[in-house]
């Protein structure tokens, strides 16, 4: 009969995991998770408890657990199953093979208390306070951008759409409590336009790609990236039908030491360039094209010229949607703020851990 797995087992499979590139273990070596233990503790401060019942677990160690729910897309039972049985993930968590593992509830309660103490945007400005220290200054200017994150589709009638809209509850759901806690009244519907690109050197008379308008329901998450190291620096969380122009004065940073501000023509406004003139930045949003006329040639090449610089917002959706798998499974806008959050602290922490990579002597 096999014994229980001694300690030289365990290091030759850690070795393994480390020959094979354990990006957990990068994650580790640049990101000190020690940094947020004090806004941790400030959050989930409580009042004294009586003797006996089990202690807590480790605040950072249980929000290193939500990590990898942002990086991994895992729901609280999968990631509990996950951690039970991957070796990688025991050792990012500090756990031994004997190691307690919090359960689905804990994990919820944990994120709950977050939630009700507003702790997500603490937890980000104490990262990236952790940045600058290491030199990781926000400069270059700042690139702006949104993104709808999907959430499950609301299936209610007509009725209670219109209600939701009006900020009411509906009349059927009030006497159901169950019901409506499972009921999503601030996630919104948008509608996603993806301009349809024709080859180069297609043939002008053949049949021309059409436009796509694509409806999508959920939360956007609205960033801002310094242009020099694509660190998200600012962020916000909206329903998905929220205007991306309104939110620009909340995303603009005024530590970057750079002040050229790009983003696209949705925050194109008198207001928005109103503001940026005031504050002393530079504005390099997308000019409109004019109605019914051609898009001059001269405003047409200056587009371009930024959209080259403000494509580097799009690498930060594509890794958050591809390869995070960034969707919101919670209810509410307070849930959802918390896991666009993490979405985007845990993207920092993988950027992090690339520019240290690109960085370090071969």
């Amino acid at each position: 009969m096999a014994g229980q797995p001694g300690f030289f087992d365990l290091s030759n499979q850690y070795e393994a995991l480390s020959a094979a590139s354990d990006p957990l273990e990068r994650l580790s070596g640049v990101v000190d998770f020690e940094v947020f233990r004090g806004p941790l503790i400030a959050a989930l401060r409580r009042s004294v408890r009586g003797k006996g019942g089990r202690p807590p677990f480790d605040p950072v160690m249980t929000f290193k657990i939500l990590v990898l729910q942002a990086l991994y897309s895992l729901s609280d039972e999968a990631t509990v199953f996950q951690i039970k049985y991957r070796l990688s993930f025991q050792r990012f968590l500090g756990l031994g093979l004997d190691g307690t593992v919090p359960d689905a509830t804990t994990v919820w309660l944990f994120r709950e208390r977050l939630v009700q103490a507003k702790a997500i945007d603490k937890l980000f400005a104490r990262f990236d306070a952790a940045l600058t220290d290491r030199g990781y200054l926000a400069m270059g200017g700042q690139i702006i951008d949104a993104t709808v994150v999907p959430a499950p589709k609301q299936r209610n009638t007509e009725e209670e759409k219109a209600a939701i809209k009006d900020g009411r509850i509906p009349e059927a759901w009030k006497a159901k409590p169950a019901r409506l806690r499972q009921k999503d009244r601030d996630a919104r519907w948008s509608v996603k336009y993806t301009k349809a690109k024709v080859k180069e050197g297609a043939d002008p008379k053949a049949f021309k790609p059409v436009d796509l308008a694509i409806p999508m329901f959920g939360y956007k998450n609205h960033i801002g990236i310094d242009r020099a190291h694509g660190l998200i620096r600012t962020w916000d969380a909206s329903a998905a039908n929220a205007n991306d122009g309104a939110r620009l004065p909340n995303l603009i940073s005024t530590s970057n030491t750079g002040s050229g501000v790009w983003a696209d023509t949705a925050y194109r406004s008198k207001k928005d360039e109103a503001f940026l003139e005031k504050g002393m930045f530079k504005s390099h949003i997308h000019q409109r094209k004019p109605n019914r006329r051609a898009m001059p040639e001269r405003v047409a090449r200056a587009n371009a010229k930024r959209s080259a610089i403000r494509s580097a917002v799009e690498h930060v959706f594509a890794g958050q949607k591809h390869r995070m798998g960034l969707i919101v499974r919670t209810i509410g806008i307070a849930r959802a703020r918390i896991k666009i959050g993490m979405a985007n602290l845990a993207y920092n922490f993988q950027r992090l851990a690339w520019l240290e990579g690109r960085s370090a002597p071969a």
